[in-house]
């Protein structure tokens, strides 16, 4: 008797056939690959490979492996309708992503880090813009209107949160890159700005300069608020001058920046130490102080918040705080998968100390 043609195999013989490859047979890879075609590879059930998928925490961790290695191996992805009819969820996380904060590679940093903390859950991520000047509820409502997603990261915080209160009024998951002075508490990942603002005022106060300024963060939002307290903490217990900024913060253009810098340079009593919150505005400054013929270092000092690797190339050398924008996704995404799952809000709200990147000598061995 002849032998039967691989495409002839029955059912019953295609799970030995697989697990002797670790892969489906040519006729099956042709079709796409299912959650049945999975555990017949791995040898079990379809509902514990379901519950592999979705990390259900009665499964093995080495169980979730191997049953993850095959289903990417065989390239597996879940019919997202099939799934929303089935659950009513979409597995989608949308991240609302202002397009202004993707400058120095912000969004770049963070979608990075969610996408990796995504990686072994079922979930895949999206980005919802948001521009300056446009209505931030817009892409909220779409969002919770249209069930595109089943949760959602926001970033830029005020005190008082529109955002916030109707996401929790409506009952729908979500984390925020930032805080807010809500009473009701919230998930949140936040970097420590108070603790930014403080320890570069400190550094300033070490080496010697005694009037400082802080181009901070727009007034509405949260971290302005801590920064603007740490920074005003710190001048009061080193005996820093506080000179106000001229009128710019982080969102104005850097030729505003610059020019705002350079001239008041050119004035009496001008600052002899900047703090930045941001990498551009730290660019920005340095380049009008050049245009007011100072060198950080020699005539004044600056201390910027570093979240990308330009300032590891500046000349002469700055001191910086760094905030890992990378890190800080991954965490998001963990909360707000947390979120979902409904865990107790205190596993829910943590915050990201600064490091600090202190690359320059100082006049005095401690702080006065």
């Amino acid at each position: 008797m002849a032998p039967k043609d691989k495409a002839e195999f029955s059912a019953a013989d295609r799970p030995s056939a697989a697990l002797r490859s670790g892969l489906p047979s040519s006729a099956e890879s042709t079709k796409r690959p299912t959650l049945k075609t999975i555990a017949e590879i791995a040898n079990l059930g379809v509902t514990t490979v379901s519950r592999a998928l979705k990390d259900g925490p009665e499964i093995g961790e080495d169980t979730k492996k191997r049953v993850r290695r095959i289903a990417s191996d065989l390239g597996y992805r879940p019919d997202r309708a099939g799934v929303r009819l089935r659950t009513g969820k979409t597995n989608v996380i949308s991240l609302v992503l202002n397009p202004h904060e993707e400058v120095m590679g912000y969004g770049t940093s963070m979608i990075f880090g969610i996408s990796q903390a995504l990686r072994d859950t079922a979930y895949h991520l999206v980005v919802t813009p948001h521009f300056l000047g446009g209505d931030p509820m817009e892409p909220i409502r779409y969002i919770i209107e249209t069930g595109s997603a089943d949760g959602i990261i926001l970033s830029r915080t005020r005190p008082q949160d529109e955002r916030i209160r109707y996401l929790l009024e409506m009952g729908f998951p979500f984390v925020c890159h930032g805080r807010s002075e809500l009473a009701t508490p919230h998930p949140y990942h936040d970097f420590d700005n108070y603790g930014f603002a403080f320890e570069a005022a400190k550094r300033l106060c070490v080496k010697g300069r005694r009037r400082l300024c802080i181009i901070a963060p727009p007034s509405g939002v949260t971290y302005h608020n801590h920064m603007i307290m740490g920074f005003e903490r710190a001048a009061h217990q080193f005996g820093a001058t506080m000179v106000p900024a001229p009128g710019i913060d982080t969102d104005s253009a850097p030729d505003t920046i610059r020019a705002a810098i350079s001239n008041m340079m050119g004035q009496t009593a001008a600052p002899d130490g900047f703090i930045c919150s941001g990498d551009v505005s730290a660019l920005a400054l340095t380049a009008g102080l050049r245009d007011a013929g100072m060198t950080p270092g020699d005539d004044i000092d600056l201390v910027a918040k570093q979240t990308s690797t330009v300032l590891d190339h500046t000349t002469p050398a700055i001191d910086t705080i760094y905030e890992d924008l990378t890190a800080t996704g991954q965490t998001l995404a963990q909360i707000l998968v947390g979120c979902i799952n409904e865990e107790p809000m205190e596993n829910l709200q943590t915050i990201r100390e600064p490091e600090l990147r202190f690359r320059t000598g100082s006049q005095q061995e401690a702080a006065p």
